[in-house]
């Protein structure tokens, strides 16, 4: 099905003739990036060369997308505008706040019960302002989006770090607050500063144990977690045709974690056989009509140097097998070298949970390629030494690999399936340890793995890796087994080796969709648009600062060395607060590390100088004194 069809057919007539116009006000070659962007501007006479990184641009993206944790309180702001409609399409997605704990459907009854309250909020304000619903259960937001939403050449805006995503789309696909996703479905301009653009020549093939996932493994090394920031990476070269879409979806999705404003890829025939599979011939026919302007223009990969602010080259028919952590994204380690790292470091060898799944790695390819090797356990008379746990990344993969058998094959070997949802990635997963203070090793096929993120466990030393690579450390058990070299001893006493693993890019008999879980929007004359709402609550409004010079006011609060969106505001148990202004900012900055004290709060507690008794932290942030000396 192909929705919002009208927009589309809208948007590729015109976007050639934007294009070409932008290149003969520019007198240059473009990269798909500024195409892409000045396609997009909110008023297409603006078009001039804008300094990257420094000029403030205003853009009209196509349409937004919300999870279910960030969409209450951009939904609430949303009801205040005014508005009978939203502006572009727009979508919810109820994904966040299904806690992992026994399997999906316990799971899944658990949080309709327990969320019931948002849940009917979000589809009801859904269905009044004319935007789509996804149900919990429907799937993660950026699998549904690549299999619904996403298009090659357009723009979206989504209010979660990893809706870069549709990157693999060919799509530039920006995370948001929820503020600036309601000025999107309101029909405002939405202001970016023009980013700076990396460019990633990709050469060479992937084989063996080797899989997209190292790509942006090996390139948040090189990169670290700041390195992207204010930064698109655009890949180009012979080496991104040999990735399927779903690949180039896990790799953009993942530049979030450099700090990238959005990662893509240009148009090809592996997008294109992706399109077709999620029922979208349609965009394919309109795509492949313009597909001159949905890659860089020819001058630009012939001389990336003199276009792209970085050019970063990556081979892919070399490249090995990497496990990034722990506690950080970007400390990346070929698998050649990680048994030396750990038993260099002490860190916990013995690897005690596996979990696959997450919006990064949750495709019909990689449960494929992980479920070969799932199946070599029963082959070579092996044991699985670790428990195992799978996130389908929306129904329709789950419902088709359940078909296909894979599901039966992760069950055979002791697996847990876990809701079509975020779960442990976003910090939704109701462990239980025999000892929490004791050191332990996780490897999953996620995106982060900073301290606490997946259990709350500051002890947990998690690893970021393949699907596939997750999968042969479950088996082994042992954080320095290499699955290229090593083998295993099974039941009859033999050295066994695991083959490379395999799968198929897409199901061969095609996708089903399974309980689908969308609601549509009500039609405009329908009862069902009129819900009788309250008037959202609303705060006092701050007071206007002037134009006074504030000086000699308290700092309240430093955070010292790396402060990323989880310590600022963490996830877990705390995301169904979003909704809720006191409770949420009772949150703030728990897991920063505070200034003042030089190590890492535990409750979230500041002082104004050394010398001051500690204090919360949320009293002295609440509070309309401390507006003055917040920024």
């Amino acid at each position: 099905m192909v929705y919002d069809l009208t927009m589309l057919e809208a948007f590729y007539s015109a976007y050639k003739g934007k294009v070409e116009h932008v290149r003969a006000v520019l007198k240059r070659p473009l990269t798909l990036a500024e195409k892409i962007l000045y396609a997009h501007l909110f008023n297409e006479g603006d078009v001039k060369n804008y300094k990257r990184g420094e000029d403030y641009v205003n853009f009209r993206p196509d349409r937004v997308a919300m999870q279910d944790a960030t969409a209450q309180m951009a939904l609430l702001q949303f009801m205040n505008a005014g508005k009978e409609k939203v502006a572009v399409p727009s979508t919810v997605h109820c994904d966040h706040l299904i806690q992992a704990y026994k399997g999906a459907k316990e799971d899944i009854a658990t949080a309709t019960k327990t969320n019931e309250e948002v849940y009917d909020f979000l589809r009801d304000v859904s269905s009044r302002y004319g935007i789509g619903f996804w149900k919990p259960g429907a799937g993660i937001i950026h699998q549904v989006v690549l299999e619904n939403y996403a298009f090659p050449g357009g723009m979206m805006v989504g209010t979660d770090s990893h809706t870069p995503n549709a990157g693999g789309l060919g799509m530039v696909a920006i995370g948001v607050g929820g503020a600036d996703a309601v000025d999107v479905m309101t029909g405002m301009e939405w202001e970016l500063k023009m980013p700076r653009i990396i460019g990633v020549r990709l050469t060479g093939k992937l084989s063996g144990w080797t899989s997209p996932k190292d790509v942006i493994l090996k390139l948040a090394g090189i990169l670290t977690v700041k390195g992207g920031t204010n930064s698109i990476i655009e890949y180009f070269g012979p080496g991104t045709a040999s990735l399927s879409a779903t690949g180039k979806a896990t790799i953009c999705n993942m530049g979030a974690e450099v700090g990238a404003t959005t990662s893509l890829f240009p148009f090809d025939g592996r997008m294109a056989t992706y399109l077709r599979a999620t029922g979208r011939d349609r965009i394919v026919e309109l795509a492949e009509a313009v597909d001159c302007e949905l890659r860089a223009d020819q001058q630009v990969t012939d001389e990336p140097e003199k276009y792209y602010d970085r050019v970063i080259d990556i081979d892919l028919s070399t490249l090995e097998p990497y496990i990034n952590g722990p506690f950080t994204p970007d400390a990346a380690t070929p698998i050649s070298e990680f048994a030396e790292k750990v038993l260099l470091n002490g860190y916990p060898r013995k690897m005690e949970v596996g979990l696959i799944g997450s919006c990064t790695n949750s495709s019909y390819q990689d449960l494929s390629r992980a479920a070969s090797l799932a199946r070599q356990v029963k082959e070579k008379n092996l044991s699985v030494a670790s428990p195992l746990i799978i996130n389908p990344g929306s129904e329709q993969i789950r419902a088709t690999a359940e078909r296909d058998g894979m599901m039966d094959d992760f069950m055979q070997i002791g697996a847990v399936i876990m809701a079509n949802a975020c779960g442990p990635c976003i910090g939704q997963w109701k462990r239980h340890t025999d000892d929490p203070t004791r050191k332990n090793s996780i490897v999953t096929s996620f995106n982060r793995n900073f301290a606490k993120r997946a259990d709350g466990n500051p002890n947990t030393y998690a690893f970021v890796a393949s699907p596939e690579l997750t999968m042969a450390l479950t088996i082994a058990g042992d954080l320095c087994f290499n699955p290229l070299k090593d083998r295993l001893m099974n039941h009859d006493g033999e050295k066994v080796k695991l083959a490379e693993p395999e799968g198929e890019e897409l199901p061969l008999r095609g996708f089903t969709s399974g309980n689908e879980g969308y609601i549509a929007p009500a039609d405009e004359n329908s009862d069902q648009r009129q819900p009788g709402f309250p008037t959202p609550a609303t705060a006092d409004s701050f007071p206007r600062l002037g134009r006074t010079r504030y000086t000699q006011y308290a700092l309240l609060i430093k955070a010292q060395g790396k402060c990323t969106t989880d310590h600022i505001s963490m996830a877990g148990p705390w995301l169904r607060f979003r909704g809720h202004l006191e409770n949420i900012s009772d949150n703030m900055l728990m897991g920063a590390v505070n200034a003042s004290m030089a190590k890492r709060t535990t409750c979230g507690t500041v002082r104004q100088t050394p010398t001051e008794p500690f204090r919360a932290q949320p009293k002295c942030i609440n509070s309309k004194e401390s507006l003055h000396c917040r920024g």
